[in-house]
């Protein structure tokens, strides 16, 4: 089978959202009430997730949504993707040839939303955080490659890099760079629970149950300053455990959108023909679903990991369980994004117990190989388990394998997974920022947020320096990403399984859906209006 590498122009970010038909027409007599986006996100606290909230410990898509909308960074990426461009900053640029001194002047009379003001101290205080924290969510690694930040005047930054990155800018676009007021935030420690605080396009009030989300109230802050144009006053997201019942609430008008959770009948049946007054409208997309796996452990030796590589037959998963929101994947680089290699198909081919079988009987491996894959049962949709039922099934009826599947709550699942207690686990991944790199370091390099044990030390201290040289982001489609990847499939400490759409649907009277999500997953609430209905 000949299976084509796509390498666009430019990232996929850029590509222009698809709309379905929109429903009859309904008014706007209530355009000053909150628009209510629902989603399957679910937010919790626990010992072992302690401040999910904090820019110093956050690092996964969820929480991250709620920071975007109310801490400010440097930088931004805009709303249809691209290279970042300015948000606190007024402007940044490197300053050397050599990629490796990146200076930002601040937007005149910054402030939080409390009223304290914001200079380049400010700044400096909040990243140096992250790094002196350290959290075990591996979210500082974004900033590890900072040396020095010096702080000239008020309005002027300075980061000195220990090597040549070219992809920084894009790291100050994230929520972990973004600036926190010093009286809130301590220097050296966590700040517990649900509260947030910063200086971005709303303020919010968080309302809960226990130790669970269930509501998140953003207000339009009157002190924020940045590049963002607020279209709204309020907007409140609401979680619903698991998605169950997201399609009916829009549908019968209890939420006005729906960004995260329908089900792969609602989003197949609702493009072709949605409820009235409601449109579907499919979003590019960079997420990705993966198998991560203990390289430490010895029930998952290298060649049982090549072994399950020849065995699972992708394409049955997307269709059965997913249907046309996902697509098989061979890379940890999804397609659309430049240096994209199908690198895993190239090696392994269409599935084959056969092949699978000699790589087990060539090492010596008694079979079948026992192994139990976990998976989080509230955190990627209420699909994941119908796709570890599919890979169950596969890997069991080769012979070769018998596997048990199990699946806990995020809140458990994580830290155990970080904790080296899973020898085989199910995890997705969102891009930190439009970029191949976001798709490679997280996962390779050190430290990495999965904690994984893995460590091919050309790919870490060769290729992925080599990889960040590159100022056109674009010449990244070549020589160091294809040798990751390729080393990648060699080793499969890493097993990509598909990579995804989405679809959001919302009400015909709600603006701005199109925008509402970026290819990033990244939360734009700031777009959405409420108008007149098509």
């Amino acid at each position: 089978m000949n299976r084509k590498t796509w390498v666009l122009p430019s990232l996929i970010g850029l590509l222009a959202p698809v709309l379905a038909g929109c429903g009859g027409l309904t008014g706007s007599d209530d355009k000053d009430k909150p628009i209510v986006v629902g989603t399957s996100d679910v937010f919790s606290v626990s010992k072992d997730i302690p401040a999910p909230l904090d820019p110093a410990y956050s690092y996964d898509i969820s929480s991250w949504n709620l920071l975007r909308q109310t801490v400010e960074p440097l930088m931004r990426i805009p709303r249809g993707g691209g290279a970042p461009t300015p948000e606190a900053a007024q402007e940044c640029s490197f300053t050397d040839a050599g990629q490796q001194r990146y200076v930002c002047k601040l937007r005149s009379g910054l402030q939080f939303s409390n009223g304290h003001p914001i200079t380049s101290k400010t700044f400096k205080y909040s990243i140096e955080r992250v790094v002196r924290i350290s959290a075990d969510s591996g979210v500082k690694a974004l900033l590890t490659n900072i040396d020095t930040i010096q702080t000239p005047s008020d309005h002027e930054i300075v980061f000195l890099l220990k090597t040549p990155d070219a992809t920084f800018p894009y790291k100050l676009s994230t929520p972990t760079a973004a600036a926190v007021d010093p009286e809130l935030y301590p220097k050296d420690k966590l700040r517990p629970g649900f509260t947030l605080d910063g200086s971005g396009p709303y303020t919010v009030k968080l309302e809960t149950e226990g130790s669970t989300m269930t509501n998140a109230a953003f207000t339009r802050n009157p002190k924020y300053k940045g590049s963002i144009k607020v279209e709204n006053d309020r907007i409140d997201l609401r979680p619903y455990k698991d998605g169950k019942g997201l399609g009916a609430a829009v549908a019968d008008g209890q939420i006005d959108m729906v960004v995260k959770g329908l089900t792969t009948g609602e989003s197949e049946k609702w493009l072709a023909d949605p409820p009235e007054h409601v449109g579907v409208t499919e979003v590019p997309a960079l997420e990705i679903r993966y198998l991560a796996f203990d390289t430490d452990d010895p029930l998952v030796t290298k060649p049982v990991r090549q072994a399950m590589a020849h065995l699972i037959d992708r394409g049955q998963i997307a269709s059965e369980v997913y249907g046309t929101s996902a697509e098989p994947l061979y890379s940890l680089v999804p397609q659309g994004v430049a240096g994209h290699s199908n690198s895993f198909f190239n090696v392994y081919g269409e599935p084959s117990v056969s092949k699978a079988r000699k790589v087990l009987t060539d090492a010596g491996v008694t079979t079948p190989v026992k192994l139990t894959l976990h998976y989080a049962t509230d955190h990627y949709g209420a699909r994941t388990k119908g796709e570890f039922e599919v890979l169950k099934k596969q890997l069991n009826a080769s012979g070769l394998f018998d596997v048990d599947i199990k699946g806990r709550p995020w809140i458990v699942h994580k830290p155990e997974e970080q904790k080296g207690k899973y020898e085989v686990y199910g995890m997705g991944w969102f891009p930190d920022f439009p970029d191949p790199d976001s798709f490679i370091a997280p996962f390779l390099d050190k430290p990495n947020f999965l904690n994984s044990p893995y460590d091919n030390k050309r790919i870490r201290k060769e290729l992925i320096p080599d990889s960040r040289r590159a100022a056109d982001r674009l010449s990244t489609a070549n020589g160091s990403l294809q040798k990751i990847q390729d080393l990648v499939a060699e080793d499969v400490p890493f097993l990509p399984l598909w990579q995804g759409k989405q679809y959001v649907a919302a009400r015909d009277d709600i603006t701005g859906v199109e925008w509402s999500l970026s290819a990033s997953s990244i939360l734009q609430l700031w777009e959405l209006d409420r108008g007149v209905g098509s």
